[in-house]
């Protein structure tokens, strides 16, 4: 077995205790592998070790790496790969994007919504979307700021072309990660918050926070999913 298959296997039975902490099902708790800056080699070997769920932040760098791997994996037994997009996205790439991901986890904005909602539209398809809140104000981060998150999702509830499925956020980095839980306390508190106005075609089914520094934190405060690439690939250069 790969250093990579060894980390997978352990980061997704730390997934499971974390869970099982907390007193929820596993089941519930989806792994994002933060595949951005990864070779394609790498992330073949996730992908074969169980992988079923890639992050990327940049649209070109993924475009790269879609055309290569594609959206399913296997051949006896054809199994779907998901493509995530997790960074900060321009409204320019939008059309690019929509082709290529199956979930937009830093919808931050009005505009970027809409041309979510127009260019998926133009596909015939129907896309997911996270709404990026930046809980901690954090001047060099994306997201909106959190009391103003539940206008921005009454703005948009009636967009036909996108599904709003829940909320991302990302905590300042902290050496102990128990520093993190009020962050993500606060985003799960916002996100029934926002269960509480009763729009209609909005979901909050998914919370998207924890990486691998504070994951196991994220998952006993209600994240849904994880994204993980330091602890499966080792440090970026």
């Amino acid at each position: 077995m790969s250093k990579i298959a060894d980390n997978l296997l352990s980061v997704k039975e730390r997934i499971e205790k974390a869970a099982l902490k907390a007193g929820r099902d596993p089941g519930e708790v989806k792994l994002v592998v933060v595949s951005k800056t990864i070779e394609v080699e790498e992330i073949r070997e996730a992908i074969s070790a169980g992988a079923t769920i890639l992050g990327e932040s940049y649209v070109q760098e993924a475009k790269e790496k879609i055309e290569e791997i594609g959206h399913q994996v296997g051949a006896r037994r054809v199994v779907p790969l998901f493509w995530h997009m997790i960074g900060h996205l321009q409204t320019n790439k939008v059309k690019q994007a929509v082709s290529m991901f199956d979930m937009f986890h830093s919808v931050d904005r009005k505009v970027l919504a809409e041309e979510i909602d127009k260019r998926a539209k133009q596909s015939g398809k129907r896309v997911s979307v996270l709404i990026q809140v930046n809980i901690s104000h954090e001047t060099t981060k994306s997201g909106i700021e959190r009391d103003r998150a539940i206008s921005l999702v009454s703005e948009i509830a009636n967009l036909t072309n996108i599904k709003v499925e829940g909320l991302m956020t990302m905590p300042p980095y902290f050496d102990d990660p128990e520093d993190a839980r009020s962050y993500f306390k606060s985003l799960r508190e916002l996100k029934e918050e926002i269960e509480r106005e009763g729009l209609e075609n909005i979901s909050m089914r998914e919370l998207s926070m924890g990486m691998s520094s504070d994951f196991e934190i994220a998952i006993e405060e209600g994240a849904t999913i994880v994204r993980i690439g330091t602890a499966i690939f080792g440090e970026r250069e």
